[in-house]
């Protein structure tokens, strides 16, 4: 896993050297929403993609997770359909519905199942490639894809390419002084529930660490976004904690009354907590300091895997759930 994750820019790089090459030969004449099917860490590309392009796409860009296809979703609509590995049991039955709908699918894969549904039907796909061992550090693959779609299909500029290549700059430049940080606050969160926190604009940010957490670290955590948890989840920090931690990210893109609500809130739960973290982006975009964030928080993760001395890349409970549904057939 931390060879993966350190290769990481390289990926980014890679991506969008396939982006380039993208042609789309079923080009809809009209798009009124995208939607984006996918899980996991081929699902969460989308919530990074629907968050930059929030300010610049004319079309709703929608995530969807799980089995069911909203009744909006027809003929107008454009969906991507992401799959690392291809054989997602809950977006090859989206795909599916899709098809049946008649709506126009773009693929985005490695291979597998969805692939061959793809190319047998006539649709397009951005093919990726499928030596990863984990689909969850393939995330440069599914950001760039999909924003190499949105491009093609005309609803955005080509803004993100300067943009990514720069963040993989940085990346690569920074990773000695990422991993030293990552080290470190590793240290300060074994043995602790890891409640994480992201101002609004950066909520992709907070998922993702919470899902590295979970899936390298083999541990729990939770994330809530401000100004919403502001409303709810805060009145919570009623008592004090031993066994939590809070983490913060901020970047230069929140808001001034979010930044304020942010220092509020981190002072109540200063006196709740076990400990308190803040941490900063950097770089000189959104998506720049999004991703830094990103590599940041994985490098967390795999630190605290080795400091709670599991395997990062194994995911056997995962495994264990295929087959048993696979019984279920």
């Amino acid at each position: 896993m931390d060879k993966m994750i350190a290769r990481f820019p390289d990926q980014l790089r890679e991506a969008i050297q396939i982006g380039e090459k993208l042609e789309l030969q079923q080009h809809p004449n009209e798009i009124h929403q995208i939607y984006v099917a996918g899980m996991g860490g081929s699902g969460i590309g989308g919530d990074f993609v629907a968050e930059w392009v929030l300010d610049r796409c004319p079309v709703p860009v929608f995530v969807g997770k799980g089995y069911r296809l909203p009744r909006w979703v027809g003929p107008t609509t454009t969906a991507i359909v992401s799959s690392y590995s291809g054989n997602t049991e809950e977006t090859l039955s989206v795909y599916e519905q899709l098809k049946a709908r008649k709506v126009p699918v773009i693929g985005l894969t490695s291979g597998g199942a969805l692939i061959q549904n793809i190319n047998k039907d006539g649709f397009d796909a951005l093919q990726v490639p499928g030596n990863w061992a984990s689909p969850r550090a393939c995330l440069g693959y599914s950001i760039v894809g999909q924003l190499y779609i949105l491009h093609r299909l005309g609803l955005v500029d080509d803004f993100f390419k300067k943009q990514i290549l720069d963040a993989a700059d940085l990346l690569e430049n920074q990773m000695d002084t990422i991993r030293e940080e990552a080290r470190h606050i590793a240290s300060r969160l074994k043995g602790k529930f890891i409640m994480i926190y992201a101002i609004e604009g950066m909520e992709p940010v907070a998922l993702r660490f919470r899902q590295q957490i979970n899936e390298n670290a083999k541990t729990r955590a939770a994330y809530y976004v401000i100004p919403e948890m502001n409303h709810n989840e805060l009145v919570g920090w009623k008592h004090e904690d031993p066994h939590l931690v809070s983490v913060h990210f901020l970047s230069d893109y929140d808001s001034e009354r979010n930044r304020i609500r942010q220092a509020i809130t981190q002072e109540i739960m200063e006196e709740k907590a076990s400990d308190v973290l803040q941490l900063r982006a950097k770089g000189s975009s959104k998506i720049e300091q999004s991703l830094y964030l990103v590599y940041l928080g994985d490098w967390i993760s795999w630190y605290l895997a080795m400091e709670r001395g599991v395997d990062a890349i194994e995911v056997d409970v995962i495994d264990y759930l295929k087959g048993a549904l696979a019984k279920e057939n």
